[in-house]
């Protein structure tokens, strides 16, 4: 049951990832993958939080947690996209964009699972301070 919840969770992570590409797409301009950007940095605020609140609580069964986590979060984020577009970047000779992708897909997700991990770790506290008091 765990394989078909974490493949199903895959398909559904997939597929806002695809549905999101489009969107930020047709916002954004030029040859700079914006959408990657935006999609990973997004999926690294999503775990850090998901990892430090979700998961520490009751709220979600171990079969939902492993779904969310390894099948939705895994498929909505890629490094094998990450990896093409950065060496496709230095292929064609944009070594600044490259540069800059490369530093700010790694800081920038660094920044979003801190982010995440920290507002995570706040919204326990509450949420235990506030079941503890009832």
């Amino acid at each position: 049951m765990l394989y078909v919840l974490v493949g199903f969770a895959g398909v559904l992570g997939a597929s806002a990832r695809y549905g999101l590409s489009l969107a930020i797409g047709q916002l954004a301009t030029g040859t700079f993958p914006v959408a990657t950007v935006c999609i990973n940095l997004l999926g690294c605020f999503v775990l850090g939080y998901a990892t430090h609140f979700l998961f520490r609580t009751n709220l979600l069964h171990q079969y939902a947690m492993t779904a969310l986590g390894t099948g939705f979060i895994g498929s909505f984020t890629t490094f094998s996209t990450f990896s093409v577009e950065a060496v496709t970047l230095l292929r064609t000779g944009l070594y600044g964009f490259a540069v800059l992708y490369v530093l700010l897909s790694l800081f920038g997700g660094l920044f979003c699972s801190y982010l995440g991990y920290a507002l995570g770790t706040r919204r326990l506290r509450q949420f235990t301070t506030r079941r503890d008091n009832t």
